[in-house]
């Protein structure tokens, strides 16, 4: 069965002036397009188009929960990922997700201390892990994605040092405390410490590294943007410690567990397990834990997590991170995929047909469709681009 399904952009602050719509060839909403949900989670689910096609299912959790056995395939209960179409007008919280023990962990611990589900101080929405992949839309996609080494983050600090004491104004001290915590090639985490504290004297010293950064052409650039976001967020420091980096169209990342990530600028498809458990590290008015942070955070310093696709054909291209959650394929053209599970598809330019054991269904521009189990193998025609999520 092939079920239409459809969902409102979230109006986060940080979503683009309608790039979501743009894309899928639909009305603005006339707010800020952050993400558009396709799923079961209760946080956003899908709206079933026709529910009459579904003995009145309104969405995709109510019939997840009715009659997830059945469509989701072997016994499955639960829908296990998330697919969004994400577009960042501004730049979105440092953060990281748990690994599956960690939340299953976390949740029960929070419930069992009365933390209601919708506290600003909550942590676990639920007892599910969030590895995630985005793949860049947009010709360019910008990110900061894991730790980069010690020395590039020193050569970094030591710079904006010389940039100080060539200044009228040289406060000298800020950055010899700053060297201090980065000498040390194995210790990300004192530093990360020491910064999201943001105990004196790192306010000063996040005030100055802006007013150093105002002057200092594009070698700080990312300081000045995020600096004009969140003034006096010591995420603006800690974003030295990262990998930044610009996705070009097709690109793709994977995100895993303890990785401290931000998307800041760019339109995306993103694909992740189906939770909302965020850590939120700063560039954020939110609630940050900062303890439940660091014991969530892994500290190695990693190259940028790239998630090189699988080709498939002169038309399908697959993207398989290293979790049994989830995997996309894209198709532009005529192909086939085999399901493992259910799937949700959306076409975010031209047309396909696509015809699997029981029925088949046409998709165009904007549109998306949830895809149960039974159809197993489907055959896919018509040329476009088409997303095609389900599981390994």
């Amino acid at each position: 069965m092939f079920v239409g399904i459809t969902n409102t952009p979230r109006d986060y602050a940080w979503g683009s002036a309608g790039e979501i719509s743009a894309l899928l060839g639909s009305e603005p909403t006339g707010k800020p397009e952050a993400e558009l949900w396709l799923g079961a989670h209760g946080g956003s689910p899908s709206m079933i188009i026709d529910p009459t096609q579904v003995d009145g299912a309104q969405d995709l959790a109510e019939l997840v929960a009715r009659d997830g056995a059945t469509i989701l395939g072997d016994g499955v209960t639960h829908l296990p990922f998330l697919l969004k179409v994400l577009a960042a007008g501004a730049p979105l919280s440092l953060q990281a997700h748990p690994t599956p023990e960690q939340a299953a962990e976390g949740f029960a611990r929070e419930n069992a201390a009365g933390v209601q589900l919708t506290a600003s101080n909550r942590n676990y929405k639920d007892a599910s892990a969030k590895p995630e992949l985005i793949v860049a839309v947009s010709d360019a996609f910008e990110a900061l994605c894991g730790f980069r080494a010690m020395a590039d983050t020193r050569a970094s600090i030591e710079r904006l040092a010389e940039l100080d004491a060539a200044s009228t104004n040289p406060q000298p001290a800020l950055f010899t405390e700053w060297l201090a915590f980065a000498r040390d090639d194995s210790d990300l985490r004192a530093l990360f410490e020491w910064l999201i504290s943001a105990e004196r004297p790192v306010p000063e010293l996040v005030e100055r590294v802006t007013a150093l950064a105002a002057a200092a052409g594009e070698e700080f650039a990312l300081v000045r943007t995020l600096a004009g976001h969140y003034a006096g967020d010591p995420g603006v420091l800690i974003a030295l410690m990262l990998n930044h980096v610009t996705l070009t169209k097709g690109q793709a990342l994977f995100l895993p567990a303890g990785n401290i990530h931000a998307y800041l600028r760019g339109l995306g498809i993103e694909l992740m397990a189906s939770s909302d458990n965020v850590l939120r590290g700063g560039l954020t008015p939110k609630h940050v834990d900062v303890p439940e942070l660091l014991s969530v955070l892994d500290f190695s310093a990693s190259p940028v997590p790239y998630l090189t696709p699988k080709v498939l054909s002169d038309t399908a291209t697959v993207f398989l991170p290293p979790v049994r959650d989830f995997q996309l394929l894209v198709v532009t053209g005529a192909g086939s995929a085999t399901l493992l599970g259910a799937a949700i598809a959306i076409c975010t330019a031209g047309s396909f047909t696509m015809r699997g054991q029981t029925a088949s269904t046409s998709i165009h521009r904007g549109e998306a469709s949830f895809v149960t189990a039974s159809e197993g193998t489907i055959s896919i025609d018509g040329s476009g681009t088409l997303y095609l999520a389900t599981v390994q």
